[in-house]
């Protein structure tokens, strides 16, 4: 099948379109720079032009605490730009794969959130991101599928993960919030994920994120443990981290779908991710 990947630069639309090209699909890869989805006419040019089965959209704002200060901008892009795909992705009869967040939920559950449950995003970026849903919803309402995930991290991007690694290397110790809590996801395991659900045709709002959950403190300690780093972390809390953009302290994600891909542990992803961090080091 054809598949269009916008965003395709991205963390996330890297492992996109490395997944789709081994799959043996024919993938339009297009980055930020070769289409901007805030531009409706240009996305509708792109759809037209690559004529794709299926759009998988990983174009996104997402600076968390910036959305805070720019909170217009960020849903044009997270709203809006998502909404000119799902309508172009439509308009010529193709499925459209939106991907979400787990900051659309409030973060008060005391279990993993099912695609049924409430939204009621605490701050901006999750504001943007449900607008993102609603757009894509009103936009392809026939043929949409809106995959919630969470905490990703992958090789080809700035993530949490990668940002231990270095503290651990400079430092003895290391302070991480352990009253958050959610669902590691290495884009790795994420990337083909997505590709099946446009292969399968899925349809409709699916949570897909690693198996089981942490705090950000749980998944520093298993960075550090794994890597082989000696390097302590002291526990912290969201008060004292004093971010600008409020994050739920418990945003972990489950399915009700049994039609949905399972990904595996989060301790795994947590592994494929470093020695894939190594292979790419060893290869330079």
């Amino acid at each position: 099948m054809r598949l269009l990947v916008t965003g395709a630069r991205g963390m996330l639309g890297h492992d996109v379109t490395a997944a789709a090209e081994r799959a043996g699909h024919d993938v339009v890869a297009l980055s930020r720079s070769a289409l901007d989805i805030t531009d409706a006419a240009a996305v509708s040019a792109a759809c037209r032009e690559a004529r794709p089965h299926a759009v998988i959209n990983c174009a996104a704002w997402t600076d968390v605490d910036g959305a805070e200060a720019e909170e217009a901008r960020a849903t044009v892009v997270n709203g809006e730009g998502a909404g000119h795909v799902a309508a172009a992705a439509a308009s010529i009869g193709a499925l459209v794969v939106q991907v979400s967040s787990d900051y659309v939920f409030p973060g008060s559950a005391a279990e993993p959130y099912p695609e049924v449950a409430p939204t009621a995003p605490l701050g901006a970026y999750g504001r943007s991101k449900l607008a993102g849903e609603i757009a894509v919803a009103t936009g392809a309402p026939e043929w949409h599928a809106i995959v919630r995930s969470s905490w990703l991290f992958g090789v080809h991007g700035r993530n949490f993960v990668a940002t231990m690694l270095r503290l651990g290397a400079e430092r003895d110790e290391v302070t991480v919030v352990d009253d958050q809590v959610g669902c590691p996801t290495f884009t790795g395991h994420l990337g083909p994920a997505l590709v099946e659900v446009a292969e399968g045709k899925l349809t409709g709002v699916m949570h897909v994120a690693g198996g089981g959950y942490c705090s950000w403190r749980d998944l520093a300690v298993a960075t550090f443990a794994q890597a082989g780093v000696e390097c302590r972390v002291r526990p912290g809390t969201t008060e004292e981290l004093s971010r600008p953009a409020p994050r739920p302290a418990f945003s972990a994600l489950g399915s009700l779908r049994d039609d949905v891909p399972r990904l595996p542990p989060w301790e795994d992803g947590l592994a494929a991710y470093l020695a894939a961090v190594g292979a790419e080091a060893g290869a330079r």
